[in-house]
């Protein structure tokens, strides 16, 4: 989006944007941004937090004030309910056993992921129903074929090929990985009456799934990985950054 920035402003077109990860923008320099500390995919902040986005909003087009840059601008509040670290008695609706100790074995993984997957169906067909939309279904598989691959990069990740065609072995991981996570996320807060902030979802889903297990120890495994396209993906696009602290490389 900085790279854009810079050709937009070169045509006499001014430029303002939204920055997740503000490192990044600082080595792009855009002439203008608004740096937010939002999870990944959701740069306005929690879903159905209209006064809040229209902040963000405002926050993002105001810089464009400044005639000159680069500026950026820290906004200063995190989406509503995620102030804190604790949780304050929002519960998922299902209850999983506690994520397997043995990820060696990919059946075992498999069988693991399918169970809390068939789990969460429920939910995830109310969520759908209630809201009458999913982010589900970029990668273009279903859960079973996301979940089968992810169960055997986790175990021989030097075996896998892309798994979407046209696509890196790390771009086709991260879309299904999304997928999946989506699904998990979606079904975690289908009750449209249940006040939910993306910090405890995101803890749940990090730290008491087998999903998030998985996830940290494929991360932790393509941080060092010799494909370049997982290794890319690892830094800064596999477990959001609120929850590295999971894993070895931080």
């Amino acid at each position: 989006m900085g790279g854009l920035a810079h050709v937009l402003e070169g045509e006499g077109i001014a430029t303002t944007h939204i920055s997740l990860i503000r490192e990044h923008t600082e080595r792009m320099k855009p002439p203008r941004a608004l740096a937010v500390k939002f999870e990944l995919g959701r740069p306005f902040g929690a879903p159905n937090q209209s006064d809040f986005q229209r902040r963000v909003l405002h926050e993002c087009l105001g810089i464009l004030e400044y005639e000159e840059g680069p500026v950026i601008q820290d906004f200063p509040d995190l989406p509503p309910g995620n102030e804190s670290d604790e949780l304050q008695g929002w519960a998922c609706p299902v209850n999983f056993a506690a994520p397997m100790e043995d990820i060696s074995d990919a059946d075992l993984v498999y069988q693991s992921l399918s169970q809390e997957v068939n789990l969460l169906r429920p939910w995830h067909d109310e969520a759908v129903k209630n809201f009458n939309r999913s982010a589900f279904g970029i990668s273009g598989k279903t859960t079973d074929e996301i979940v089968r691959f992810i169960a055997d990069l986790l175990v021989a990740p030097e075996k896998q090929k892309p798994p979407i065609i046209g696509e890196t072995l790390g771009i086709g991981f991260k879309r299904m990985a999304d997928d999946l996570r989506y699904f998990y996320t979606e079904a975690a807060i289908a009750r449209p009456d249940q006040k939910t902030s993306d910090l405890e979802v995101a803890n749940w889903l990090w730290g008491e799934t087998t999903l998030g297990k998985v996830l940290v120890a494929i991360r932790d495994y393509s941080m060092e990985s010799d494909d370049p396209s997982l290794k890319t993906m690892a830094v800064t696009a596999m477990v959001p950054s609120h929850q590295r602290y999971r894993t070895k490389h931080g």
